[in-house]
């Protein structure tokens, strides 16, 4: 079944609800969302009973958000233990602890941050919320000198973005301090199956402009990451499923790999990447459908997906305030300028600025040998296509 919530579902995800008559449930957010739209709707209650009766019945959602309804209607729950020990990503630390001794970690409390003597500590660390959703607050810590602005930094950022989301999804109120892990980083899609084997659904490198970013401006996947990329992540999958029971779950994992180990860096249960992105560059990509795999337990058949798309580059794009625009000056963005700086656009999402902060998300294709209208928009901080209010003279 799914459970939607807001801020955001895409039309993908609803034409598929819709296609393939897939339940969802009646929240009252759910029935806003799908408004207008064909849907097998389930109630509440009918849901609650269903996952009474199979503690492993297929749930997806496609928000964060809908972390709050499993906390107030099943907090007793396997599936709300599941969340829990992903969501907080001390529990997940504790959780994988025996397979990373390497890896330093400390959960405090964010009033007792001022307290702490950062000599003490091991540099670099990342600093960030222990119940976090969209990089929202990490800081990279590169040594003792900078902690105090780092923490001035996170209460900064938690003042901006607390009331944006329920504390199911963002929790400032216990930080999490980890060693910070060195390697190319990567986020994929998965599936845990009913019978608890692991299905992968796609491969993302996550790629940076610097050491210091920490955005989420560029993710790419082609044939040649998934094929090398995908026997260590089913490795590190079944060492996953070794450590907690886990079926019919889906999964979005952000991993960094050194020396040839997969280091984990968060596990997002229940739904894919946020705001619908990587399920639904995967289908523009791939023609995988990410939502009916999970739900009707489909695995793709990778060596028959990826030889037409050998030269090919399919890349997710943020389109963030990395220029820090006042929403108050801001007027327009001009998306017809950028789909020209791009060969091949498949799917542009604007998205309101004011309401998400974001100017939306583009999904490309590039050809290998035209990787530099990536390396451009990685670099940008946009301001060519951010048009401001005209000032009074």
């Amino acid at each position: 079944m799914i459970l939607l919530d807001y801020p955001y579902v895409s039309d993908f995800l609803l034409d598929t609800i819709s296609k393939f008559e897939l339940p969802v449930i009646a929240t009252k957010n759910a029935l806003e969302l799908a408004s207008g739209r064909k849907v097998r709707w389930i109630s509440e209650s009918e849901a609650l009973e269903i996952l009474q009766k199979d503690p492993h019945h297929p749930v997806y959602t496609n928000s964060e958000n809908s972390v709050q309804w499993i906390k107030e209607h099943l907090p007793n729950s396997s599936l709300y233990d599941t969340v829990h020990v992903f969501k907080n990503k001390f529990e997940f630390r504790r959780l994988v602890a025996d397979a990373y001794p390497e890896i330093f970690f400390q959960a405090v409390a964010l009033e007792q941050l001022d307290q702490i003597e950062p000599e003490n500590l091991v540099f670099p660390l990342i600093m960030k919320p222990s119940v976090g959703f969209f990089s929202l607050g990490i800081q990279r810590i590169d040594r003792a000198s900078d902690w105090k602005t780092a923490v001035v930094n996170l209460k900064s950022d938690i003042s901006t973005f607390e009331s944006l989301y329920p504390t199911a999804v963002v929790d400032s109120s216990q930080i999490l301090l980890e060693s910070y892990i060195e390697g190319d980083e990567y986020a994929f899609d998965c599936y845990f199956n009913k019978d608890g084997n692991p299905v992968l659904l796609n491969i993302l490198h996550h790629t940076f402009s610097s050491a210091d970013d920490v955005s989420d401006r560029l993710y790419s996947s082609c044939p040649s990451l998934i094929t090398q990329m995908y026997k260590p992540i089913m490795d590190f999958l079944e060492m996953l499923g070794r450590k907690i029971s886990l079926r019919n779950v889906p999964l979005h994992i952000e991993i960094r790999k050194k020396g040839g180990k997969i280091y984990p860096i968060e596990v997002n249960p229940l739904r894919f990447g946020g705001f619908c992105t990587t399920a639904d560059l995967t289908w523009y990509a791939y023609g995988i459908n990410s939502y009916l795999s999970f739900i009707q337990g489909i695995q793709p058949d990778w060596e028959n997906i990826l030889p037409p798309r050998t030269d090919k580059v399919f890349s997710l794009i943020l389109l963030d305030n990395q220029a820090n625009i006042d929403p108050q000056e801001f007027d327009h963005f001009d998306y017809e300028a950028l789909l020209g700086d791009f060969e091949k656009p498949l799917h542009l999402r604007k998205v309101p600025f004011d309401k998400f902060g974001v100017f939306g998300f583009l999904f490309t294709e590039t050809r290998m040998k035209n990787k530099k209208e990536l390396d451009a928009i990685l670099y940008s901080d946009l301001r060519k296509y951010i048009k401001l209010r005209d000032r009074p003279l």
